[in-house]
């Protein structure tokens, strides 16, 4: 007869969490993906432990190699004695609400590392490329012990700047031969870069997306707002290794100042910033939910009878909504 697994309380995993303690980890971001209100006092507790780990965001359109680039960094980062967290964030499926998750088959090398976690998040509707939980993710990571944690953003190429809102370093991927010098000024992804890396540099047009790159930033379309980071390019190709030396030594150089300057420390009140208002967005989207339920069914069949508009019976659904707690 199969055993019934006992359900642990979630303060109970912080512990094993701070040991490292991998079921622990897994445990306690499933929790916090579903957002289960048990696990709140545990995710706060988890907060008040976190804040030691370096924190570096990845994005770029797709095609441009993220997912090799994650893996050959993150073995680079193990052979320093580094601990390495991923999250993975994938798209969701607007219909089932299922992702691709695709993100640990193409890092299967590093699956048998006791050293590396690799955990893929399904954005759920999320706009801004990262899932709800993402955050959550990091600092239980980081208080299981991983010193460095990427953030892989879904990869969509538009709406994914919020990833330079919850990361210490936010590095931008291009590619040769994509556009991804005019995809940057559409999406405003060259302003969100702390280190641009142009991937594929084995091929023979590479040379022309790192000069478009650098004479955009010579230019000034930065505007001189990180003027203790001067941003760098950096050319690599997974294939063969070049040029991770030099993106090693700007990831290095861009934590110094992330922990030491004023800017870096601008940008850790921003981040917490963010993230307030994102988990205050959530949790009254929540007793929204809940509250409008019962109500959804007569509005709407008063909007088909057109007995109002949109805008005016979606106020009242939410003075009734809030106005029945």
């Amino acid at each position: 007869m199969a055993s019934v697994s006992t359900y642990v309380p979630s303060l109970e995993l912080v512990e094993r969490i701070a040991n490292g303690e991998i079921s622990a980890i897994a445990r306690m971001i499933s929790r916090a993906e579903a957002g289960m209100p048990e696990a709140r006092e545990a995710l706060a507790e988890i907060y008040q432990r976190a804040g030691r780990a370096h924190v570096i965001g990845l994005t770029g359109v797709p095609g441009s190699g993220k997912s090799t680039m994650v893996s050959a960094l993150a073995a680079r980062l193990r052979a320093t004695g580094s601990k390495v967290g991923i999250v993975a964030v994938d798209p969701s499926s607007p219909y089932s609400g299922g992702s691709i998750l695709g993100d640990r088959i193409r890092m299967t090398d590093l699956s048998q590392d006791a050293g590396v976690y690799i955990r893929s998040m399904a954005t759920r509707g999320n706009m801004g490329g990262m899932a709800r939980a993402t955050m959550d993710a990091v600092d239980i990571l980081d208080v299981g012990g991983f010193e460095t944690i990427i953030i892989e953003t879904v990869g969509v190429g538009q709406d994914e700047v919020e990833i330079a809102k919850a990361a210490d370093t936010t590095v931008v991927v291009s590619a040769p031969g994509l556009g991804d010098e005019i995809q940057a000024i559409k999406a405003g992804m060259l302003e969100i870069a702390d280190v641009h890396v142009v991937s594929k540099c084995d091929r023979s047009d590479a040379h022309r997306t790192l000069t478009d790159l650098k004479q955009m930033l010579t230019l000034g379309v930065k505007g001189g707002k990180k003027s203790e980071w001067r941003v760098p390019v950096v050319g690599i190709s997974s294939f063969d290794g070049t040029g991770f030396d030099e993106l090693m030594k700007a990831l290095e150089g861009h934590r110094a100042v992330a922990l030491h300057s004023e800017m870096g420390r601008q940008r850790r009140v921003a981040i917490a910033g963010f993230r307030l208002t994102k988990t205050a967005e959530n949790l009254l989207m929540e007793r929204f939910a809940r509250a409008c339920a019962p109500l959804t069914l007569d509005f709407a069949q008063r909007l088909h009878r057109h007995e109002g508009d949109p805008y005016s019976l979606a106020g009242e659904l939410v003075a009734a909504s809030f106005g029945k707690e």
